[in-house]
């Protein structure tokens, strides 16, 4: 039997969460699967030249068995995938976990496999979005008014930040981060994990840990190569997978402190906000999760709790 090889795909820096994990699913996959398996990374495809939107078709086509992604980029076969970019859908990464590793969580696995070319292999921590900018403070949401803000490709959202008085303008990282310095942006939001390792804070002074979203990223495969695979190596698929969600949930817990450690007070301020503080802006977004709670009442919300 010849050698099969896994290839798996990804967009961030050696230090990123997703990057460790991607890493020990190679170690686990490699380690449970032996000689009928190779493993390749390819860590950051926007060293090479690719936008981090076209991991997904890389992985349909074939060229990667596999990449993460925010649930989001997924949406265009299975919509309720976007739907975790509702505001404020989670209190805090334990009822967040609660629901991916729940009912929601395997009935989303299962439409994945059923309505597109994927099999989602696990759901990982894409971090609480807070907001940067470069123009002032962030404490309620008429500090919001006017600023263009970059955001993923997420029309969602951009109905949520307009609430909130926003202009979002959704670009692909790549190109963001490219074009941050421009006077195209005045601010952004990412967990802290990105807003550090992408460079954010230099160009950013101010920081508003917000949370207003929190991300969910899929680790997906090619599903017709998944299945083409024997049950051994369909095993060690699901071990590697599991494995390193472990370790990437738990990178992902203590990397907010850590990278708040990491700014320098002198070069960025930091907005705590109060607990009123925060229920304005959930208040002032609540009209989008109303909206699409009447559409997905019983295929997501149903099974959201």
């Amino acid at each position: 039997m010849s050698t099969i090889t896994f290839r798996l795909g990804g967009y961030q820096k050696p230090a990123s969460i997703h990057t460790r994990a991607c890493r020990h699913f190679g170690d686990v996959l490699q380690r449970e699967a032996g000689d009928a398996l190779r493993f390749e990374f390819v860590p950051d495809v926007l060293a090479l030249g690719h936008k981090s939107g076209e991991l997904p078709g890389m992985v349909e086509r074939g060229a990667l068995s596999a990449c993460y992604l925010s649930s989001l980029r997924f949406a265009t076969w299975v919509p309720e995938l976007g739907l975790f970019d509702l505001p404020f859908l989670f209190p805090d990464r334990t009822a967040a976990y609660r629901v991916l590793d729940g009912r929601l969580g395997q009935s989303l696995r299962d439409k994945t496999r059923r309505d597109s070319p994927f099999r989602l292999l696990a759901y990982w921590d894409n971090g609480f979005r807070h907001f940067s900018n470069r123009v002032r403070p962030i404490r309620s949401p008429a500090d919001c008014r006017g600023l263009r803000i970059r955001i993923q490709m997420s029309e969602l959202q951009a109905e949520s930040l307009r609430l909130l008085g926003m202009e979002p303008i959704l670009e692909d990282i790549k190109i963001f981060v490219e074009q941050i310095g421009s006077d195209r942006f005045d601010g952004q939001d990412n967990p802290l994990t990105n807003i550090v390792n992408f460079g954010m804070h230099r160009h950013h002074r101010h920081i508003t840990l917000s949370g207003h979203v929190y991300g969910v990223a899929c680790l997906m495969a090619n599903r017709a190569q998944y299945e083409s695979w024997p049950a051994p190596v369909q095993r060690a698929v699901d071990i590697a997978a599991a494995e390193a969600t472990d370790l990437q949930r738990r990178l992902a817990a203590a990397e907010d402190e850590d990278q708040l450690a990491r700014l320098d007070p002198a070069q960025n301020a930091v907005v705590r906000l109060s607990a009123a503080e925060h229920l304005a802006f959930a208040e002032a977004v609540r009209p989008v999760t109303a909206r699409y709670r009447k559409d997905y009442a019983e295929t997501f919300f149903a099974l959201l709790d």
